[in-house]
């Protein structure tokens, strides 16, 4: 079994930044993608941004103002979310498409959601 668990989400001014982190946590596993979604209320679910082998994706709205890392090592994925804007607001959930070793299955989790809100 596997846990996402993310932090650092809350409230900021329009222009303000914020660093959302996710810990991937278990045992036996390993870690093919990852990568952030959000929902803003009375909306579906879209991605954010997306890493996998080195590789990056963003939606169209957040180019050159946020950025996902991850380190391989402590299994945590980063979103630094900068210029943000009133409609970044949204909960914002951490996905990873995570690999058994023991049978090279793959399975998709999600976090719990943390809430960010641009307003002044």
């Amino acid at each position: 079994q596997v846990q996402l668990v993310e932090s650092g989400g809350g409230l900021v001014q329009p222009g303000g930044s914020l660093r959302l982190s996710c810990l991937a946590s278990g045992s036996s596993f390993s870690i093919d993608a990852m990568g952030w979604y959000r929902q803003a209320p009375g909306k579906q679910r879209e991605l954010v941004a997306f890493t996998r082998g080195g590789n990056t994706a963003y939606a169209d709205s957040v180019k050159g103002r946020f950025t996902i890392s991850r380190d391989n090592a402590k299994n945590t994925v980063y979103l630094q979310l900068n210029s943000l804007k009133p409609e970044d607001t949204a909960v914002y959930y951490c996905y990873a498409r995570i690999i058994a070793i023991a049978t090279r299955s793959e399975y998709d989790y999600w976090g719990q959601g943390t809430q960010v809100t641009v307003s002044s």
